[in-house]
């Protein structure tokens, strides 16, 4: 890396020295690192092209604070969709002069490490070269100042490696000093008036107030006129002083990194030989005359000046404590610890979209609401695992509480759930939910589901009429409802809800080594239903697609659901299962859930097999197939997918049901739990049985004629 020279010079100098400049320091702030975070995961992912960036300067206004290039949020482009799009930067701010620079962000710290900086700057240098010769430079006269920054932003632990440079193209032989003092000294008292007079005005309009390079001419009269850099003729006036000015961020007794590259254009445009400039500074928002410097140097022409493809050696890699080493900043630890939860939280989603699975809906995702009913085993798999998926919304509904037995199976508990008779399983697994990730909107309801099989008393009425209406408050308010319980009949009220309000329904239910994992159909008049959803559900079809519905859990049943509790011994009353059994179908039912959200036919998509074309068509769905049923047995370790139709006699999601339920209401609901036959006579399977039940099977006795090849294996 080529080394700039060294301070020596200082104000009333006289001697002829080479004239020496003080180096641009770096400011990054840090919305302008959340800001690179947030394009890097959510649009550019791998792609380490460069970026276009705009930095911010402003002449110095503190005699002992030298300003710093600043890089702000809106440093970035604003456009996620075009990585080449320019930052959209508002122009007049009188403290923020933008000037372009170049972004190359790695995918890794060995990357960042590897890059040919040399090269880098060689080329950055060539950009300011060719501004100058094709005249860029004098229309916007910011391109003079163009700086360049390399980076590695490492978001799993939230610091950032980086390191500027501001490329200056070198003099050979290098420019001398004539001679340096204050403006205020250089000036007559007429000038200093009429100096400032047109600084300030030149400072105070929104037009040039971020110009950072001008021309002063004084008249005779010692009236002073600022124009700009294409104004060069208008100058050229008998009897005029003519000075170089510049904003200079600098406040030491040396001109500001700024004047480099001004030096090379006014040598290169103008063919000057002896130039004064002046170093303009401010207090308080006006010219300041002690701290503003007049200087006059003298400039040899280089050999080789006015050839375009001569590209002079350029300096200008800044200095990290008089070293010239990469810088890193650690924003973690200044991060608030909900918003870094955020961020890590969404990390492996983000990632997802950069390779794997670049059409995943965050937004959907996020937005969605979930209403789990029942918050035990499988309720707190299937909690923590849309969590991962990034669903923000989620409501737990259960009515026990948490036991000893509960917490090393069910992950959301602990001890301290289980003592004082325990806690309430929907609100300490709320609650939990929220410690977990607290950003997370977890709601817990407690309220037992009305079951056929199990009779209410008149007493008992009012209070299975609200659960009732309580409970289709939250099915409506949902977009997704998880079947979660232990019992058969527990299940049947939500699914007759989720049918009628055409809601995806996941259902899954667990034996001692197997297990099921189901999607219901859409309900019996989904067209008329598909825009209940709160959510956006655009991507999700919105008529039914001629093909016969997939069946509900209840629709393979030929009686209606009962009571299952009753008479059974201990071992029946529990949930009895192999400890790894609820993590592996309260995966699939998330996953289950989540393919749903990303079919191009949402809910109403057919049912796919293992290794058979997908329903969607020609095109693949991002997440594979979507099938109606999963079924899995841990004794043997397998896996099957099946397809289930639905039945016209089904309970719960027939059309008969869901018409006589939207028909009568509270009445149906209270009739089908309070007679166990109603459901059955209601659609048909009473009298499907009977027939059933008086249908006689000639036997052929005779098997002398038997033949193994009649046998056809299933």
């Amino acid at each position: 890396m080529a080394q700039e020279e060294k301070s020596g010079s200082g104000c009333g100098s006289s001697s002829s020295t080479i004239l020496q400049f003080v180096p641009f320091n770096s400011l990054a702030d840090e919305g302008f690192w959340h800001r690179l975070s947030s394009l890097k995961l959510n649009k550019y992912g791998i792609d380490d092209s460069p970026i276009p960036i705009t930095g911010f300067y402003a002449p110095c206004s503190h005699s002992q604070v030298s300003n710093h290039l600043r890089l702000l949020a809106e440093s970035l482009p604003t456009d996620e969709n075009d990585q080449s799009s320019m930052p959209a930067i508002s122009r007049g701010n009188r403290n923020r002069c933008p000037v372009p620079g170049t972004l190359y962000n790695t995918n890794t710290l060995e990357a960042f490490h590897a890059l040919d900086k040399k090269s880098l700057l060689k080329e950055e240098a060539n950009k300011i070269w060719q501004d100058i010769h094709n005249g860029r430079a004098v229309e916007d006269s910011a391109v003079l100042s163009r700086f360049l920054l390399i980076s590695f932003a490492d978001l799993k632990k939230w610091s950032f490696h980086y390191w500027f440079a501001f490329p200056a193209l070198v003099l050979d032989p290098p420019a001398t000093l004539v001679e340096s003092k204050r403006a205020s000294e250089w000036f007559t008292s007429e000038e200093v008036k009429s100096v400032s007079v047109a600084c300030n005005d030149w400072r105070n309009s929104s037009l040039t107030a971020d110009v950072p390079f001008f021309f002063i001419s004084i008249a005779s009269n010692s009236h002073a006129t600022i124009r700009h850099l294409k104004d060069w003729e208008a100058c050229q006036a008998d009897n005029q002083k003519v000075l170089f000015g510049f904003y200079d961020p600098c406040h030491e007794k040396d001109p500001g990194w700024p004047l480099r590259n001004f030096l090379a254009l006014i040598s290169s445009r103008w063919n000057l030989k002896s130039v004064h400039f002046l170093c303009y500074r401010e207090s308080r928002g006006f010219m300041d005359m002690e701290s503003s410097l007049v200087i006059e140097a003298l400039i040899t022409a280089p050999q080789g000046l006015n050839d375009r493809q001569l590209v002079p050696n350029a300096v200008g890699w800044e200095k990290n404590k008089n070293k010239y080493v990469s810088r890193c900043i650690n924003l973690a630890t200044s991060m608030d610890p909900t918003r870094l939860a955020i961020s890590a939280a969404d990390l492996n989603l983000k990632l997802m979209r950069w390779r794997a699975l670049p059409s995943l809906n965050l937004d959907e995702l996020s937005s969605v609401k979930c209403l789990l009913i029942g918050a035990g085993t499988l309720g707190c798999q299937v909690a923590r695992m849309l969590m991962a998926w990034g669903v923000r919304k989620i409501t737990l509904l259960d009515n026990g509480r948490v036991a000893m037995s509960n917490p090393l199976r069910q992950s959301l508990y602990t001890l301290d759930d289980c003592l004082d008779g325990g806690d309430f399983k929907a609100l300490a697994a709320a609650k939990s939910l929220k410690r977990i990730f607290p950003a997370v909107e977890a709601k817990g309801e407690v309220m037992a589901i009305p079951m056929p099989g199990h009779p209410v008393t008149n007493q008992e009425e009012k209070s299975v009429v609200d659960d009732c209406s309580r409970l289709y408050d939250l099915v409506d308010s949902h977009d997704a409802v998880f079947l979660l319980t232990d019992t058969r009949e527990s299940r049947w009220l939500p699914t007759l809800l989720c049918a009628s309000a055409n809601k995806i329904t996941i259902t899954a239910a667990l034996g001692f080594d197997s297990f099921l994992v189901m999607r219901h159909g859409p309900g019996p008049f989904s067209s008329a239903h598909a825009n209940t959803s709160s959510v956006d559900m655009e991507n999700l079809a919105q008529t039914d697609k001629g093909g016969k519905r997939l069946g509900c859990y209840f629709c393979n049943d030929v009686v209606a659901p009962t009571d299952s509790t009753a008479n059974r011994t201990l071992d029946q009353q529990c949930t009895v299962t192999r400890p790894g059994l609820a993590p592996i179908a309260s995966s699939l039912a998330v996953e289950l859930f989540v393919s749903i959200l990303h079919h191009p036919d949402g809910m109403f998509a057919e049912g796919d097999f293992t290794n058979s074309t997908s329903s969607s068509g020609g095109s693949e769905p991002p997440l594979g197939i979507l099938p109606h049923q999963i079924r899995g047995s841990l004794f043997h370790f397998s896996q099957m997918t099946l397809v289930g139709h639905s039945s016209n006699s089904c309970t719960a999601c027939c059309s008969t049901v869901v018409s006589e339920y939207r028909k009568k209401g509270i009445e149906f609901l209270l009739q089908a739990i309070n007679h166990p036959t109603y459901l059955e006579d209601l659609t048909g399977l009473t009298e499907l049985k009977e027939s059933a039940n008086s249908f006689k099977l000639d036997w052929d006795d005779e098997t002398d004629d038997f033949d193994e090849d009649d046998c056809v294996e299933i």
